[in-house]
């Protein structure tokens, strides 16, 4: 994943062809994100909540590995580096106020 080729190969030098669905390409808007974890998985919804109006929506769920999780991750901050490097520091976003989610007694 940290690879700079854009064009992916099968390990044996051969090209992958990747495809893009329309709806795929138009992308999701989040404006959060929850992550749950098992022994063999990990899951990352991404979310668009309106706390407002009180609901939200699953925009994208992500189900990986914890090897590739680990590889996002490092491609992630990797990226975000380079973006600092050439536009400065981006400062982490306040959390919401108030909970989210359902509440139990």
């Amino acid at each position: 994943m940290a690879n700079n080729n854009p064009t992916p190969t099968n390990g044996q030098g051969k090209q992958i062809q990747i495809k893009i669905t329309d709806d795929i390409l138009k992308g999701a808007y989040a404006n959060a994100m929850q992550v749950v974890h098992s022994t063999d998985e990990f899951i990352v919804d991404f979310m668009n909540l309106y706390p407002h109006q009180g609901v939200g929506v699953v925009t994208s769920r992500i189900i990986m590995s914890p090897g590739h999780l680990k590889r996002a991750i490092g491609a992630l901050q990797d990226n975000l580096k380079k973006y600092e490097e050439r536009f400065g520091e981006v400062k982490i976003a306040d959390q919401p106020s108030g909970s989210i989610g359902f509440q139990s007694e």
